[in-house]
């Protein structure tokens, strides 16, 4: 049996969920080994849902964001593991260690509440910041806090603006989310919840640029 993972993507009211998709055709060639058992969206009929419903997946609309509304919504889906895709919503009562997000900027500085999307790169932009990155870490009950496991360095080129540093990121995003994801749930990848231990990674993890070399909570 493949381990069972909730999506939660919110997309827009006419599109988007372009890293959903990604996941998805990715479980499906064998490169993401799992079963996408359902996807939570806050758009009834937005763009994710037309995605869940070309692939026959599970939809769920949730319109509030209580730890009582997750619980129920991860409880229904039966997924053991849950992952953010373009998530925009405050997350509560979701297993910290079972649950990841992926962002696009680095976290210190340009991650916490409003930090997402073309937010991110216009912040990065108007800092005159020289990189970028694709960050991936689990989830506390802060936004962007959990410790990070993986964050690949992108150089912001002249002539940038949020919507070209936007594309070469979300590309970045596709390319790397789903091989990481498999080191998490395979355990290769793996935190204890507890604030105070890092996250545990193979020794050949500890050697690649995008290993942060803190892997623990940001005090």
């Amino acid at each position: 049996m493949k381990p069972k993972v909730l999506i939660f993507a919110s997309g827009s009211k006419e599109g988007g969920g372009s890293g959903f998709l990604h996941l998805i055709l990715n479980m499906l060639s064998g490169l993401l080994p799992v079963e996408i058992c359902g996807v939570v969206c806050n758009y009834e009929n937005g763009g994710v849902r037309k995605i869940a419903d070309q692939y026959g997946i599970w939809f769920s609309h949730l319109a509030s964001f209580t730890a009582e509304d997750y619980f129920r919504v991860a409880a229904e889906s039966g997924a053991e593991w849950f992952l953010l895709s373009g998530w925009l919503k405050h997350v509560k009562g979701l297993p910290a260690n079972r649950t990841i997000n992926i962002h696009p900027g680095p976290t210190q500085g340009f991650g916490g509440k409003g930090y997402h999307g073309h937010h991110v790169h216009q912040a990065i932009l108007d800092a005159g910041a020289k990189e970028t990155a694709v960050t991936m870490h689990f989830v506390t009950e802060n936004f962007d806090e959990g410790p990070t496991f993986f964050e690949y360095p992108l150089r912001v080129c002249a002539g940038d603006d949020a919507d070209s540093l936007g594309s070469r990121v979300n590309r970045y995003e596709h390319g790397h989310q789903s091989w990481i994801t498999s080191l998490v749930i395979s355990g290769q990848i793996a935190w204890d919840g507890n604030r105070e231990h890092e996250v545990q990674v193979p020794d050949w993890y500890r050697t690649l640029p995008f290993c942060p070399k803190r892997l623990q909570v940001a005090a």
